[in-house]
């Protein structure tokens, strides 16, 4: 990086700060609703790029390229079938949520169980996001960030120093974003990077496939199916490592409802919506992103593997930093850095902000200080956000000096309790029967379970493990709530704040969502540019 990519870099984070806090000076956030919500403000747009920013790491980004430029296109069910979840989170959890009014998930568990069980999900939220979101985040995307933009070289110090000095600026600007204009700062500056993603994510790939064809895109894509075909293939074996097949449907499908369906960081973001049709317009802005973030994601890494041969094979993760090296012309490298420093800082600022929510909303206000006005909820938000972002930054480059295998282990955590969470919430929806003891008995069990299977099922995959417990934790549910019953419920403890009218074209669009996601499946299959 020169000194004008430099420049370049730090007048365009300045802007995008600068637009944000413009956008966002509107909204109060001396109160917990404005910090914290966003005042029930955002629209579409805001809403998606908040949402697609906070779930885009860039080791998202480097690790499934370099997945792809190993194994092909079955990488990319972790972003195309998530499509699927996002219009479940669109026609049936949004209108169910806006409903009761609530501000965390945990609200909901609260509401239709009891409190006990609420925080037990607040608790299990709490721990992952500050063990093994935050710190991860931080860590592996200024690792990154220094792959491919060598700061170590540019300021002449080791490694590591310079990936302690991206992991604190990033940390910082986080805290000070979420300080000065809350969750609506961060959500008008994830607008202005999502789109900066979007088209630079694009021309990664695009200038690949130019050089493969000599100056042709026809020939590039030409020569990229002819040479690989077996890699344009997304339909993974049945004892695939990356994604079997039968997970697509299992698995798979579980993993991305609890994600996108009932995982805070997420979910808040769409509940900060002005009312329920701007939060269905959000959801599906980023169902249609994640369907074609495949070409960004997963595909520049067969490309790489075309203009680059076989040579990285032993560390496909320097595929990504590679191809960009490659083809990115000098000039564009402040943008590029600046996008790449948008993606690290909104994933750690959305886990920041919901990690706070839960702590002043759900241990704060109920137990801490139960006179506690709007006004001293909110700073007690901000007093977290500083907090857990400090602890978060110092723990950040630690994860260098541990073992092998524990970032693994750490991506997986959240099978500790995304079953149960996800059960827990479906039958608050559809069943007057389930119990309090049997969501508290389910969450225990699972969590053994789930622990066995780390040790002793160490060589199944582990979407064939969720897979399984998903029924599991559905059947401990029915038999304990038909064990000790405790009578029908039905919930009418409604509180909704905003207009909850669906969007008029929301039935179309999410039929017109699903039918993509086919396609897609069937572009890049043995019937499609798959052939053999």
């Amino acid at each position: 990086m020169n000194a004008f990519s430099l420049v370049s870099f730090i007048v365009i984070v300045a802007c995008v700060w600068l637009f944000a806090y413009k956008r966002s000076r509107s909204v109060d956030t001396t109160g917990s609703e404005g910090f914290f919500m966003g005042g029930r403000s955002l629209t579409a747009f805001p809403i998606a790029g908040t949402i697609i920013m906070t779930n885009l790491s860039t080791e998202q980004i480097v690790g499934q390229n370099g997945q792809s430029y190993h194994a092909g296109m079955e990488v990319m069910a972790w972003e195309v079938t998530a499509a699927i979840a996002i219009v479940a989170l669109a026609m049936v959890f949004l209108p169910k949520y806006f409903k009761y009014g609530i501000n965390t998930v945990s609200d909901f568990i609260e509401i239709r169980y009891d409190t006990t069980t609420k925080r037990i999900i607040s608790i299990l939220f709490i721990i992952t996001y500050m063990t093994s979101f935050l710190p991860v985040v931080l860590y592996s995307g200024s690792l990154v960030f220094n792959k491919i933009f060598r700061v170590d070289e540019l300021l002449g110090v080791r490694p590591i120093v310079a990936i302690i000095l991206v992991a604190f600026i990033i940390g910082i600007i986080g805290i000070l974003y979420l300080l000065m204009g809350g969750l609506s700062l961060s959500a008008n500056s994830d607008t202005v990077y999502g789109v900066g993603l979007l088209v630079c994510g694009l021309l990664i790939p695009i200038l690949g496939i130019l050089k493969i064809g000599h100056g042709s895109f026809i020939g590039g894509l030409n020569s990229i199916v002819d040479h690989t075909p077996w890699l344009l293939n997304s339909v993974g074996s049945i004892d695939s490592a990356v994604i079997p097949w039968p997970t697509l449907f299992t698995g798979m499908l579980f993993n991305n409802l609890y994600f996108w369906c009932t995982n805070q960081m997420i979910v808040q973001k769409a509940l900060s919506g002005k009312n329920l049709a701007e939060a269905q317009k959000g959801a599906f802005l980023v169902g249609t992103f994640k369907v074609f973030g495949a070409l960004f994601l997963v595909f520049p890494g067969i490309v790489a593997r075309n203009l680059l041969g076989d040579t990285l094979l032993k560390n496909p993760d320097n595929a990504y930093p590679a191809l960009v090296v490659e083809v990115l012309p000098q000039v564009l490298y402040g943008v590029f850095a600046a996008v790449i420093f948008g993606a690290i800082l909104s994933s750690f600022a959305g886990a920041l902000n919901a990690t706070a929510t839960l702590f002043s909303l759900d241990f704060y206000k109920p137990i801490i200080n139960k006179q506690a006005d709007d006004s001293r909820i909110a700073r007690a938000g901000k007093i977290t956000t500083v907090t857990v972002g400090i602890i978060s930054v110092l723990v950040a480059p630690l994860i260098s000096f541990a073992p092998a295998g524990l970032y693994q282990f750490v991506q997986e955590f959240n099978g500790l309790y995304n079953m149960p969470l996800l059960v827990i919430i479906l039958l608050a929806f559809y069943s007057k029967r389930a119990t309090a003891l049997s969501a508290k008995v389910t969450i225990v069990v699972h969590i053994v379970l789930y622990s066995l299977s780390k040790v002793f099922l160490k060589d199944i995959h582990f979407l064939y493990v969720l897979s399984i417990l998903f029924f599991l934790d559905l059947l401990i549910m029915f038999v304990v709530s038909k064990w000790r019953p405790d009578g029908d419920f039905v919930l009418e403890s409604f509180n909704t704040k905003v207009d909850i009218q669906p969007w008029k074209h929301a039935k179309i669009v999410s039929i017109v969502l699903v039918i993509l996601v086919i396609i897609t499946y069937l572009a890049f299959s043995p019937l499609g540019f798959a052939h053999s």
